[in-house]
């Protein structure tokens, strides 16, 4: 028997070192010949490592979102025959690092969710003891036994106390006092709506209102991690200013549902996207500093005839941005045809680094979900981003005269070291005009 050492390959493009966000193997498996033994992460495309023998798995070489470098060991393995590694005595003296050896404790804990604390009960405070009631009066209940009263009874409050109960939603019937005579107070009140006493008729405790005590740590990972570090050194370097207009989208919505009425069984439906993308493609011939990316370290803007547009994709691993590549070539037809393959390859995973880097501009949208406006962060070295914010029915006057129109939001941010606010007011006002007059969008 021998060992087979495998190191991490290397990729391409430059690259030094990956992120390891996902082991397929644990030591003691049998593998198979290409069987796949961990999941790699270079900027944003994850690459499978796969075996290139067969054999058992004796210890791996890292641990879930530790960094390792190309040429790394990544993981060990006892094979049939010789095996690569030539000094075995070496080997037995100095084994290879495993995760326990050498991850910190955090690391080796299950990366994804760790629950750290559990519900607990909160204990009711004692109240403080009762007070001997006159002796012409019923001895009242006492302070530290709250009790319902009797059906059909009428609950004592004052009037502060009613108020908030009638603010709060809560019936006082069903809320035991432990004042004179039963009486509720605001601290009888409060520990009803906290869930600590009876929450209904039968005096049991009220679970929605019950305190929750519990903490999840979640370890940031794989894309997650990569996001927030380009997200970071987005806002860091660059001086964002954001740019909102409203757009009349009543006529570009009507040519839509027309196009896709004659020609979606053939060609396929059309989205508002692929004709924003147009109109941002139109709009770049006269603002081609747009199509744009800013090197901050040899202070050089490279502006490019071509229009690569990025469009920001949620997927179920976070923002993803796939890059339809010379958009300028493309009519919307073929931009929706793009726009759908690519979106699919990033939320299966299946998306390359070609695919996912690139971009000279990027438009990103969260209409479906609603919102008004946005403040879009810049894709990185990028020095534009058009946000799409959702289409709404307003009443709007045309003509002296009150009608509904389709309305929408553009929230656009911009690099302000090298576009000039009147610069970026002038190229949304630019894709506002594509996109309020549409015709405008086929004439060249």
């Amino acid at each position: 028997m021998g060992i087979h050492v495998i190191k991490m390959p290397d990729l391409g493009e430059g690259i030094a070192e990956v992120e390891v966000v996902a082991w397929h193997v644990q030591p003691g498996d049998v593998v198979k010949e290409d069987q796949v033994l961990a999941d790699v992460m270079t900027d944003k495309a994850t690459v499978e490592i796969p075996s290139p023998v067969a054999g058992t798995i004796t210890s791996l070489g890292g641990a879930i979102g530790q960094s390792l470098a190309v040429g790394a060991e990544l993981i060990r393995l006892e094979v049939a025959g010789a095996g690569n590694l030539k000094d075995k005595g070496a080997a037995s003296q100095e084994p290879a690092r495993t995760v326990a050896a050498t991850a910190p404790a955090e690391e080796v804990a299950e990366p994804q969710l760790a629950a750290v604390a559990a519900n607990e009960a909160s204990a009711v405070a004692p109240a403080p003891a009762s007070r001997p009631a006159p002796a012409a009066r019923p001895a009242p209940v006492s302070k530290g036994a709250p009790q319902l009263r009797a059906e059909g009874e009428k609950p004592l409050a004052p009037p502060a106390v009613r108020q908030r109960a009638w603010d709060l939603g809560v019936e006082l019937q069903f809320v035991a006092g432990s004042g004179p005579a039963g009486r509720i107070t605001h601290a009888d009140l409060d520990a009803h709506v906290a869930g600590h006493r009876g929450g209904a008729a039968n005096g049991g405790p009220d679970e929605r209102y019950a305190e929750q005590h519990g903490e999840h740590a979640t370890q940031v990972i794989g894309l997650r991690r990569k996001i927030a570090e380009k997200m970071q050194e987005a806002k860091r370097n660059i001086p964002h200013f954001t740019y909102v207009e409203e757009v009349d989208v009543t006529e570009l919505e009507a040519l839509r549902l027309q196009l896709n009425a004659r020609y979606g069984a053939e060609r396929g439906k059309l989205t508002l996207l692929p004709l924003l993308m147009r109109a941002v493609v139109l709009a770049l011939r006269s603002y081609p500093m747009m199509s744009a990316r800013y090197d901050d370290d040899k202070n050089l803007l490279t502006t490019y005839d071509a229009a690569h547009i990025g469009i920001a994709a949620q997927t179920d691993n976070g923002l993803m941005v796939p890059v339809v590549r010379h958009a300028e070539s493309r009519d919307p037809w073929s931009s929706a045809a793009e726009i759908s393959r690519l979106a699919d390859a990033a939320r299966t995973g299946k998306a390359t680094r070609d695919e996912l880097t690139g971009s000279t501009i990027t438009i990103t949208s969260l209409g479906a979900l609603g919102g008004i406006v946005t403040t879009p962060v810049i894709n990185r070295p990028e020095v534009a981003i058009v946000g799409v914010n959702r289409i709404v029915d307003r009443p709007v006057i045309r003509d002296g005269a009150m009608v509904a129109r389709k309305m929408m939001n553009l929230s656009s941010s911009f690099d302000h070291r090298v576009i000039d606010g009147m610069v970026a007011a002038q190229f949304v006002q630019a894709i506002r005009g594509y996109l309020e007059f549409p015709a405008t969008l086929f004439v060249e």
